[in-house]
């Protein structure tokens, strides 16, 4: 008990020298408070679109490939807090925000029971060796992963690979981002992943282009289905 409140004592000690922030609004956290604040928290805008029910990001990939279904955690608008949220975590090394999400997003689809324990294997959608090299991580690694965890799958980071270092595609529309991605994922390997069932994560879906272009990639693998799920999508509106 006293160990405890000594820890307790501690912690706030530090949190006074080195007080942490949220990541949404720069407010001190205070304690039992991660990464966001209480108000930031619930000021987040959800989808709130499940895997039991049909929603926008099902309908993006409507006869484009063949998606058993798709998801997504929050909306990504220009600056609200979600798009600062993605870019700390992908220009500011900032990967504790993978985790976070990753955990709260996981304990969302395990309690909705939308994927129940259908999911064999979590895969990240990849980044080229340079790019990855040059940012030290992937972003959308951490999030997978505990998006694995949580539903009870493998994680594969080396399943799907790319294979071109093509340009930023922020300011490309979906022909221009589909063109860019038409040839650029490879496989490592098959056999091991037949007949699976395979949720390709990624941080933001904009036009789907990068999704559609990793699943007809996945889709060289007999028997597979494929879901989807992302951090973010940008809204159709």
């Amino acid at each position: 008990m006293f160990g405890s409140k000594l820890s307790n004592i501690l912690n706030d000690i530090n949190s006074i020298l080195l007080p942490k922030v949220c990541f949404g609004c720069n407010a001190h956290l205070y304690r039992g408070e991660q990464l966001l604040c209480t108000v930031c928290r619930n000021d987040l805008p959800f989808t709130e679109y499940t895997f039991n029910a049909e929603n926008a990001v099902d309908r993006m990939f409507f006869g484009r490939t063949a998606v058993k279904k798709a998801s997504s955690f929050l909306f990504f608008r220009k600056n609200n807090k979600v798009k600062h949220l993605i870019h700390q975590l992908k220009y500011k090394n900032q990967e504790q925000i993978g985790t976070f999400l990753g955990d709260w997003y996981g304990q969302v689809l395990r309690a909705d029971n939308g994927l129940g324990n259908n999911i064999d294997i979590v895969v990240p959608v990849p980044l080229h060796s340079k790019k990855l090299k040059k940012r030290g991580y992937n972003q959308v690694a951490e999030f997978a992963r505990r998006l694995a965890y949580h539903l009870d799958a493998e994680y594969s980071d080396n399943l799907l690979v790319k294979t071109s270092n093509n340009e930023t595609q922020t300011t490309k529309g979906r022909l221009g981002r589909w063109q860019e991605n038409s040839s650029i994922f490879t496989l490592s390997v098959i056999e091991p992943y037949e007949n699976k069932n395979i949720l390709l994560v990624d941080d933001v879906i904009t036009t789907g282009a990068t999704m559609e272009r990793c699943a007809e990639t996945l889709h060289q693998i007999p028997g597979i289905s494929i879901y989807i799920a992302s951090i973010a999508v940008v809204p159709l509106d």
